[in-house]
């Protein structure tokens, strides 16, 4: 725990900002700890506002989850590998649940589920450490479970005997109450994991960027460390920090061009650079390079330098996202299953498909979001195929739009208008048995291979 001798320590030797002492102090507390606001602002002397704000960006960071009538508590941050693990604190959000008991356990993270609508004797073999059982009003399985290491969620509204919360307390594990019915609540849980496993494929900055031997200048060097860096690394982005590791610029061939070697390179970098966060998606990021049309962005983390990320980094993540295998299916897969691709002598490219219930509206037609998935991922397949290159979409303005019926079998058809090094123009067309549905135009980006 901090005292105040060590945060005077940190601001005369770190000169840290407010919010970043409190972000090292949040994460310097065990696991399981409590956290308040007024707690944080009377601990750092700081006011109550910069102590929410700090305890947001934990909470979006991971390090801690906020709990409705149980405050905020200090949790383990997942790895990307155990992404589709869920805590008991957040259960307790997933299920709108109340706390009965083991408060000090809602930091755990819980390995697998189990529904107790079997007997008492069958049971048994199911309950391992960590896990959570779900119940209605049965006190038996609730006081087997936490016996067994495993927590407890009661199902159907119905409370816990003083026993079994006096149980949850001493072994430290949640039984939660929730309104919900067994099976509505296992399929909250279930959805929950589900959309873990959708995150999990998802590459990020954290996972490609380079963290060490990084090219950095720092305040006050001269111009020739510059160019000696770039001769070095062969870079010639480089980002430049203060003493305490903070990014205060960036600086590039083009802003030293005139400059004497013995000149410091704050004078001339490029103060209030782009940069992307660790959390940022690497789809985000290419965006990012190409609208500002550099070839690195700096990783931020609390304001501190922590990687940099290039283009070949972007490049590859793309090139791996494509191979990746889908472990839950998204939106866009759903759309896609059963539409193939044909190529028109034209160089164009065409979907193929039938109109599924799962891509309709109420009304029983194709829903817009569906048929706007459908164009964007035909303009997209339509650029890589024929240009070679990686590709995203910018923009896609649909200007004609009919009703398209369920089981209708369609075609959606991609053509290349204009393209030049960066951006392309690609007409996009639907069609069903009684002719054109649908039209529109996409704006996309290109990454070279």
């Amino acid at each position: 725990m901090w005292d105040a001798t060590t945060r005077e320590e940190v601001r005369a030797g770190q000169m840290a900002t407010k919010h970043e002492q409190i972000l090292d102090y949040i994460r310097s507390l065990p696991v399981g700890g409590r956290i308040s606001v007024r707690g944080i602002a009377r601990k750092l002397q700081v006011s109550e506002g910069t102590a929410y704000r700090a305890i947001k960006e934990a909470e979006l960071q991971g390090w801690v989850s906020a709990i409705d009538r149980i405050g905020t508590v200090r949790i383990e941050r997942k790895q990307k590998q155990d992404i589709e693990r869920l805590t008991f604190a957040e259960v307790v959000n997933i299920v709108e649940g109340t706390v009965l008991g083991g408060r000090d356990g809602l930091h755990k993270t819980l390995h697998k589920f189990v529904i107790g609508a079997m007997k008492l004797d069958a049971i048994v073999r199911y309950i391992e450490p960590n896990s959570l059982m779900i119940v209605g009003n049965r006190e038996q399985v609730q006081r087997l479970s936490l016996e067994h290491g495993a927590g407890v969620l009661i199902t159907g509204g119905f409370e816990a005997s003083e026993e079994v919360q006096r149980l949850a307390n001493e072994r430290q594990l949640p039984i939660i109450s929730c309104s919900y019915d067994t099976f509505t609540t296992a399929t909250l849980i279930n959805r929950a994991i589900y959309d873990r496993l959708i995150k999990k494929e998802i590459l990020f900055v954290e996972d490609v960027a380079r963290k060490s031997d990084l090219a950095v200048l720092r305040c006050g060097q001269p111009v020739r460390d510059y160019f000696e860096l770039v001769e070095r690394t062969g870079h010639a982005r480089v980002p430049v920090v203060d003493h305490d590791g903070r990014l205060v610029g960036v600086v590039t061939a083009r802003d030293v061009a005139e400059a004497a070697a013995d000149d410091a390179i704050d004078r001339y970098m490029s103060r209030q650079p782009v940069t992307v966060s660790l959390k940022t998606t690497i789809a985000s990021a290419a965006h990012r390079m190409v609208w500002e049309g550099v070839e690195m962005l700096p990783v931020v983390e609390d304001r501190r330098l922590v990687g940099v990320l290039s283009r070949q980094d972007v490049i590859k993540a793309l090139q791996l996202m494509n191979r990746q295998p889908q472990v839950a299916e998204t939106l866009e897969d759903v759309v896609l299953q059963g539409f193939e691709q044909v190529r028109g002598e034209d160089r164009s490219l065409t979907l193929v498909g039938v109109v599924t219930p799962q891509m309709t509206s109420t009304g029983g037609t194709l829903a817009v979001g569906s048929l706007l998935t459908l164009m964007e991922k035909c303009a997209v397949l339509c650029l890589e195929r024929q240009r070679n290159v990686e590709a995203a979409a910018e923009n896609l303005s649909v200007y004609f739009l009919k009703p398209v019926p369920v089981d209708a079998r369609i075609e959606v058809k991609a053509r290349i208008l204009d393209f030049g090094r960066r951006f392309a123009k690609v007409e996009v067309e639907v069609f069903d048995a009684s002719g054109r549905v649908a039209k529109a135009l996409m704006t996309g980006q290109m990454f070279e291979r």
